[in-house]
């Protein structure tokens, strides 16, 4: 589907902390910079066609107040939005809550930047998995992303597309990424081996056959 290697060095990842509704909430940061323009990639992640040809399925009422359905995942509400630049949204998955934060701006050299935030506080499936839980999904949906834009198709809902996650190559990504985020995890404060060792089980669960 993509360039490996090229696709997992665009990607930009982090870990840190922050307050949330009075208690320390750990932040996954993800971005990655895109040839487009900044009006073009906000289409692209709040109409529910566009996120169906790369992201996943999306109904309910795209707008600030709304809830929203991710199909098979998440729902939620839409608490903030200023387009074309930010929006932010409650995660409700399972039934915990965290918060998703997105903000697109233009790049310097040109094309647009996406950047996502996801904040939750760090409960038991956080120290089995780490940030690696959400960042693969990121970097999945990132990688989904950049080959829409480039070709103006459709990726998850194509069943070629979707299984390509569970050959050779699909795996040899998920496993970079997730070496990626164990070493986000160790910048941001993460003691190294039990930062590996998430980052493995991690790793293990999305390839699991």
């Amino acid at each position: 589907m993509f360039e490996i290697d090229p696709q997992v060095d665009a990607v930009r990842r982090a870990v840190g902390r922050r307050e949330r509704d009075g208690r320390e909430a750990a932040v996954v940061t993800i971005s990655q910079a895109y040839d487009t323009d900044v009006e073009d990639l906000w289409e692209a992640c709040t109409t529910a066609d566009r996120l169906a040809r790369w992201f996943a399925p999306v109904s309910g009422d795209l707008r600030l107040g709304g809830r929203y359905q991710i199909e098979g995942n998440a729902s939620g509400t839409v608490e903030r939005c200023d387009p074309p630049k930010s929006f932010s949204l409650t995660w409700e998955f399972g039934g915990g809550i965290s918060w998703v934060e997105v903000r697109l701006a233009p790049e310097p050299g040109g094309g647009s930047r996406f950047e996502l935030e996801h904040i939750a506080h760090p409960e038991e499936h956080w120290e089995q998995y780490g940030p690696g839980a959400v960042g693969l999904g990121y970097d999945m949906a990132l990688a989904a992303l950049a080959l829409h834009l480039a070709t103006g198709g459709g990726v998850t809902n194509d069943q070629d597309h979707a299984a390509w996650w569970a050959t050779e190559s699909g795996t040899r990504f998920l496993t970079e990424c997730g070496r990626r985020w164990s070493e986000a995890d160790v910048a941001g404060g993460a003691e190294p081996e039990a930062a590996r060792a998430a980052a493995e089980r991690t790793v293990a669960a999305y390839t699991a056959s």
